[in-house]
């Protein structure tokens, strides 16, 4: 049976850990602060950034739904893994050698356990891509010559060979120690009448990998004529493996969609490779399964699409099934706040063909002649008609008026009308008055408006109030105030202190934080973790800081504080001058604060000693304010 991790390795690894970049394989992050990061929340759906990770504490926070944590909790939800997975995948990244308790086992090793299944995969990749250069996989090689692909495409994409054998990768990783039900798990094998064997047999293999490069999944394309079966099969849903949540490729166009602002979406692995070999870098295709939300969910978090600078280019093959992908890719375009964009071939051709027949250039000429979606969109609409009638022309106008009608920009609206009536050949002021009529019968959504809820800026709502009660106020990742609290300097002073204390300790000080946690707090959930600070205060410089005040918080409180240290603070000038002048403001308001009741002690009293006492403990106050002050 495994044993368990020490404690001191799951600190130890958690310290060595950047949390940022454990993040930032899943979301784009951009600077949202000092010392902080800001993204799309990858745990609920929004279009501005309310997500922020601050990797100098080690935590992270939406100020949207209210989810936060540190760099384990952020793999147990996002990946859905065991606590003892997510350390071990941690300390393999930064090569930690882990030390198990209780007889000293190992990692765990059950069936369903995703690091196994990973294993497994990252085993069967490496199988695959030794078989390509064996004599029996000519038939693969020579289809990846035959499509322009060399050796160095082929190793840069991890493509291999899956041998025709019955059971050949079976046995290969049974010798590795994984068992039979573990391979069955991962997809990897069947089960028959005849017993288990090999799901890949004959194909040309590509290996699907998620955002962080992990292998959970394999695309195989049939290569010999007496293969019966499918043209590409995919590895079934697995646990690790779910197909409308992967894009093919994104693993490797990831940087290079967040730094450009772009997305190229094909439609299948050769059209990857080829884009990318032409220097088209962002280009991802889905996985056996049509473009959908999830998917376009994945790309938001990874674009960090939070305006409408961004481009989601489509590229569509011209038969029915292209046109189909067409109408249901423009049917989820109000999702994203970038501009879409389809890129059609010349003659029709794929990416993988243009590539082939007409050189690299090609590929990127065709991606820069791309046109915007709503454009495409009412082309395919009034090409179905006959445009050489009268009454072609009118259905063709009243067909497109629906597509313009949703359009909520008044000036692209105004210039896409006139399109359509150039398009349909149809008068201006008909194509007015079908549009017009379009959005009171309704737009695509049925609301009788944009489905989209925003302007074409990209401009949106952003999710308010979690479940702790914090999100934004009055700017990004701002912890949230009641009312009352926005009207009341006293309390913004408060929650600001716990702010500094919680994310700059050692700006703030040891002698400034402990006079800081004895002033009276008027909000009573201040004074709760105000408490939980003093309590941990002699080690407020050492690591595991918020971790320390965090477990000394009754758990209802705990995601105020999670938000409290992740919370942005003001960008630019001196971090630590500004903790500092932020607590100093708390100390002297308590110090105003006695300096008042001494002055109605001293009007109160007659005896000349008591008052001699009072009158030096103000100037003693006094002194102190200016020092605060700096006077």
């Amino acid at each position: 049976m495994a044993g368990r991790i020490r404690q001191s390795d799951i600190e130890e690894v958690k310290a060595r850990t950047n949390i940022g970049d454990i993040v930032g394989d899943y979301v784009s992050l951009k600077t949202g602060g000092v010392g902080a990061l800001k993204g799309l929340c990858p745990f609920h759906d929004e279009k501005s950034p309310s997500f922020y990770v601050r990797p100098g504490v080690g935590r992270y926070h939406c100020f949207g739904c209210g989810e936060g944590g540190d760099v384990y909790e952020f793999l147990l939800k996002m990946d859905h893994v065991s606590f003892t997975d997510a350390v071990e995948r941690l300390a393999a990244r930064i090569g930690y050698q882990l030390h198990y308790e209780e007889g000293g086992g190992g990692p765990s090793e059950g069936s369903g356990n995703r690091a196994r299944l990973l294993a497994a995969n990252s085993a069967a990749e490496e199988f695959f891509r030794d078989r390509l250069s064996a004599p029996d996989a000519d038939p693969g090689r020579r289809f990846l010559g035959e499509r322009g692909f060399d050796s160095a495409a082929a190793a840069h994409f991890g493509v291999g060979f899956a041998p025709k054998s019955w059971d050949e990768l079976t046995k290969h990783l049974r010798g590795k120690g994984f068992t039979q039900e573990e391979l069955l798990t991962a997809g990897l094998v069947s089960q028959g009448d005849r017993g288990v064997y090999d799901r890949f047999r004959g194909r040309l293999i590509w290996p699907i990998r998620d955002v962080t490069g992990q292998t959970i999944g394999f695309g195989a394309r049939r290569l010999l004529e007496d293969d019966k079966g499918p043209k590409y099969l995919n590895t079934p849903e697995t646990p690790v493996y779910k197909k409308a949540q992967v894009l093919y490729g994104l693993d490797l166009a990831k940087r290079d969609i967040s730094r450009q602002d772009q997305v190229v979406v094909v439609e299948g692995y050769t059209d990857v490779m080829a884009c990318h070999l032409a220097g088209i870098t962002t280009a991802v295709a889905t996985c056996g399964t049509s473009f959908g939300v999830d998917h376009i969910k994945v790309i938001r978090r990874v674009m960090g699409d939070d305006n409408s600078q961004g481009s989601v280019i489509f590229t569509f093959d011209p038969d029915a099934a292209g046109q189909k992908a067409a109408t249901r890719a423009f049917g989820e375009e109000q999702r994203f706040s970038a501009q879409t964009y389809v890129a059609v071939g010349p003659d029709g051709l794929d990416p993988c063909d243009l590539r082939l027949s007409k050189g690299d250039d090609a590929v990127r000429r065709m991606i820069d002649a791309r046109k915007p979606m709503f454009e495409f969109m009412i082309r395919q609409v009034v090409e179905r008609f006959d445009l050489d009638s009268v009454e072609g022309r009118a259905a063709a106008l009243r067909a497109g008026a629906p597509i313009v009608a949703t359009i909520r920009d008044p000036a692209s609206q105004n210039g896409y009308t006139r399109e359509l009536a150039r398009l349909s050949g149809g008068d201006l002021q008909d194509a007015v008055r079908a549009v017009r009529a379009a959005q009171r019968g309704g737009s695509r959504d049925g609301s009788g408006g944009d489905s989209r809820g925003r302007s074409r800026d990209g401009q949106g709502g952003t999710a308010q109030g979690g479940a702790d009660g914090t999100s934004g106020p009055g700017g990004e990742g701002q912890v949230q105030l009641s009312r009352a609290e926005l009207s009341d300097p006293t309390q913004r002073t408060e929650r600001e202190s716990l702010m500094v204390l919680l994310q700059l300790p050692g700006e703030v000080g040891a002698e400034r934080a402990a006079r800081a946690v004895q002033v009276p707090f008027v909000n009573p959930t201040h004074a709760v973790v105000r408490d939980a600070i003093a309590s941990q205060l002699p080690t407020m410089t050492q690591p595991g800081w918020v971790d320390r005040v965090l477990a000394e918080v009754p758990q209802a409180y705990a995601p105020t504080v999670n938000g409290l240290a992740v919370a942005a603070l003001p960008q630019g000038g001196d971090p630590g001058r500004y903790a500092r002048s932020i607590v100093d403001g708390l100390i002297d308001r308590d110090l105003l604060r006695e300096k008042a009741e001494l002055t109605s002690r001293l009007g109160r009293t007659e005896e000349p000693e008591l008052r001699r006492q009072i009158e030096r403990a103000m100037v003693a106050i006094e002194t102190e304010r200016r020092r605060l002050r700096g006077e």
